[in-house]
């Protein structure tokens, strides 16, 4: 029987109509597949129901109301008001709030993904970020912004999205004022400051500040072009040199407030 599982950080964007809507489906569809035959046990409808209230909150906490279904993640959520970080990687020194989260970050530095897409052969070393890169394969996108339609695969992209239109950036760097619409981005720009390059390609050396970049460099090794431009076949490594790309059949530019220069990219042109 198939199931569609969520994070904890997935199941708390879900509003309650949405989580009613997916225990309602799951049962519903127990239900059809014994009623046509299907070999299914009744332990199976049992695991649906602790599957189902495993999520239900009962924990709450008393700095901020949000509630959480476990003792453990309440214990985990209420760190990020005291800013304690107790469990630190031996090898850079960082520190984090959750045992799990330390234990991806250690992939980092192994390279280690032991997760992998059964349809593409695609690795993670997160299996949360496995089970989200599956729906795109199905391409299930549940997620709908109320503003202009855009879909997600997951709940958390459709609220940075949201920022978008908001202009939210509640993720501030207390050194230089800079705001961030989301925290890895903010953590990203920290290492501008301090230097730090902690992703390093292991087959050549070389490293980078934000695991993206990492991520587009090893196509260079694999030569690795995943983004076909639909009118000329051209391809590209990088997402964003594919919107380069199309602009020289579009004719759009960019122009410079200086001197009026045009450009296909607003790159080329020198930061103030």
């Amino acid at each position: 029987m198939m199931h569609v599982d969520f994070t904890e950080e997935e199941w708390n964007l879900l509003d309650t109509s949405q989580k009613n809507l997916y225990k309602d489906v799951m049962l519903e569809t127990y239900l059809n597949l014994k009623a046509t035959g299907y070999n299914l046990e009744d332990h199976h409808l049992e695991k649906l129901c602790q599957r189902s209230r495993r999520h239900e909150r009962i924990d709450q906490s008393n700095q901020c109301g949000k509630a959480f279904a476990t003792p453990s993640h309440l214990q985990y959520h209420k760190r990020t008001h005291t800013g304690e970080k107790p469990y630190e990687c031996n090898q850079c020194g960082k520190a984090f709030a959750k045992p799990s989260d330390l234990r991806y970050h250690k992939r980092t530095h192994t390279g280690e993904k032991p997760y992998e897409c059964n349809q593409c052969g695609k690795d993670f070393a997160d299996h949360s970020n496995l089970r989200r890169h599956k729906r795109a394969h199905l391409g299930k996108k549940p997620y709908e912004c109320n503003e202009c339609g855009k879909a997600f695969v997951t709940p958390s992209n459709l609220q940075y999205h949201k920022r978008t239109h908001t202009g939210e950036k509640p993720h501030e760097f207390n050194q230089c004022g800079k705001s961030f619409a989301r925290s890895s981005h903010l953590q990203s720009h920290k290492r501008t400051h301090t230097g730090e390059k902690p992703h390093e390609c292991n087959q050549c050396g070389k490293a980078f500040a934000c695991p993206s970049n990492l991520h587009y460099h090893k196509r260079t090794h694999t030569g690795e072009k995943p983004y076909e431009c639909s009118q000329c076949g051209k391809a590209f490594a990088k997402p964003s040199h594919l919107q380069y790309h199309k602009r020289t059949h579009t004719g759009e530019k960019h122009e410079c407030s200086q001197c009026g220069k045009s450009l296909w990219t607003a790159h080329c042109f020198p930061k103030s």
